[in-house]
């Protein structure tokens, strides 16, 4: 395990046992934010997440992250839901948002634009498609910063 993040090995480590309980384990993270470090836990399900569901989560996952030890420094736990405008990361997020409008924030300006929006068609061999009003965009993955799902409120 010592030559895996952090974030791959808890996921790797408890993510089945998550789903027993009745939750998709949408994303793990282990970050650094000012002087503090997080273990954040994002859950899903198909009947959405509430502040019990992740309470009950946090409750399960509390002892086994003990028991597991893989983390050396003092962190914060923290389980929430991904929300309504849900960040892209894996080809898993890619494969749940097909048919979703979403914005691709680039690094750097393509054909003269640093941000696409539009309806997620495909994505294959590290290329995003999308839709946008019949008009068709296919953006490299490396080039993208930032996806997330947008919602028309």
């Amino acid at each position: 395990m010592a030559d895996k993040n952090t974030a791959e090995t808890v996921r790797e480590a408890l993510g089945d046992k998550i789903e027993a309980l009745g939750y998709r384990l949408w994303d793990v993270e282990f970050v650094k934010e000012a002087s503090e470090w997080y273990l954040r836990f994002t859950i899903d399900s198909d009947e959405g997440i509430d502040i019990e569901d992740c309470e009950k989560v946090h409750r399960f996952i509390d002892p086994l992250l003990d028991e597991l030890d893989p983390i050396e420094q003092s962190y914060h736990l923290e389980v929430s839901s991904p929300g309504i405008e849900r960040e892209i990361r894996t080809p898993e997020h890619f494969a749940a948002c097909i048919g979703e409008k979403v914005e691709v924030r680039l690094f750097a300006p393509l054909d003269g634009r640093k941000s696409y929006t539009g309806i997620l068609v495909s994505y294959e061999n590290d290329e995003i498609k999308l839709d946008d009003s019949g008009r068709e965009y296919v953006i490299p993955r490396g080039k993208a910063s930032k996806i997330k799902t947008v919602f028309d409120f």
